[in-house]
C-alpha cells in the first residue's frame, strides 16, 4: 500500500484586503481533486463572549494579541504528526467565536492564510513555503469596504473608522515588516497569474501530478 506523502504547509500572508483568500482559493481550484485544506488565522480570534457586542466592536482585531496563535501552532504541530484536529469557527457578525468546530483530517497540502502569520517565529518554522501578497493600500481598502459591507454587515462608517484606527496602524507596525520573512512576494493582488503559476507548478511537482494546460484565474 502506497504511503501518504509528507504534509506540505504553505503560508500565505499579506495585508487585510490584499487578496490572500482569493489566491489561496485559486491554488485550491487548480488542484481541484487533490487532498488539500485551508486554515485561516481569522478562525483563531479569541472568544469575546464576556463582552457586549458594543464592547467587542472596539477590540483591536489587527493586533497579534487578538488571535490565539498558540492554538494554531499546536494544531499545525498535531497535523504534522499525522493526527486530525478541530479547527475553531468564527462569527464575524457577532465578533466572537462560534460554539462549533470543524474537524480537519490530515491533507497532503495545507494552506495557512492570515495577515499576521509571519510575525511569530514558532509559526514560521512550521511553514514549508511563505508567500506574501503585496497589494496597493488603496486597492486593499476598496476590497475591505466591499467585503465587510456585503459579507459582514458593517456600515461604511464602521469600516472606515476601523481602518483608520487599527487596520492601517497595525499593518504598518506588524504586517508590512513581516514581509521580510517571505520566500516569495507576489505583487498586484491574489489574481497574479505568474505568481499562481509558480506556486501551482511547485505543488504539482511535489504531488507528482501533471500540470494543467490552462490555469483557473
Amino acid at each position: 500500500m502506497e504511503s501518504k506523502p509528507k504534509l506540505v504547509v504553505i503560508g500565505i500572508a499579506g495585508g487585510s484586503g490584499s487578496g490572500k483568500s482569493t489566491f489561496a482559493d485559486l491554488v485550491l481550484a487548480n488542484l481541484d481533486d487533490a487532498d488539500l485544506a485551508v486554515i485561516r488565522h481569522d478562525a483563531y480570534y479569541r472568544p469575546l463572549d464576556h463582552l457586549s457586542l458594543a464592547e467587542r466592536k472596539k477590540v483591536n482585531f489587527d493586533h497579534p494579541d487578538s488571535l490565539d496563535t498558540d492554538r494554531l501552532i499546536r494544531d499545525l504541530s498535531t497535523l504534522r504528526s499525522g493526527q486530525a484536529v478541530d479547527i475553531p469557527e468564527y462569527d464575524f457578525n457577532q465578533y466572537t467565536r462560534k460554539s462549533t468546530v470543524q474537524r480537519l483530517e490530515l491533507p497532503s497540502v495545507l494552506i495557512v492564510e492570515g495577515i499576521l502569520i509571519f510575525g511569530e517565529a514558532r509559526l514560521r518554522e512550521l511553514l514549508d513555503m511563505k508567500v506574501f501578497i503585496d497589494t496597493d493600500d488603496d486597492d486593499r481598502l476598496i476590497r475591505r469596504l466591499r467585503r465587510d459591507i456585503s459579507e459582514r454587515g458593517r456600515t461604511l462608517e464602521e469600516v472606515l473608522h476601523q481602518y483608520q484606527t487599527t487596520v492601517k496602524p497595525m499593518h504598518l507596525e506588524f504586517v508590512e515588516p513581516s514581509k521580510r520573512w517571505a520566500d516569495i512576494i507576489i505583487p498586484h493582488g491574489g489574481r497574479n497569474k505568474v505568481g499562481l503559476d509558480l506556486i501551482s507548478r511547485k505543488l504539482h511537482m511535489l504531488l507528482k501530478r501533471d500540470y494543467p494546460e490552462e490555469l483557473h484565474v
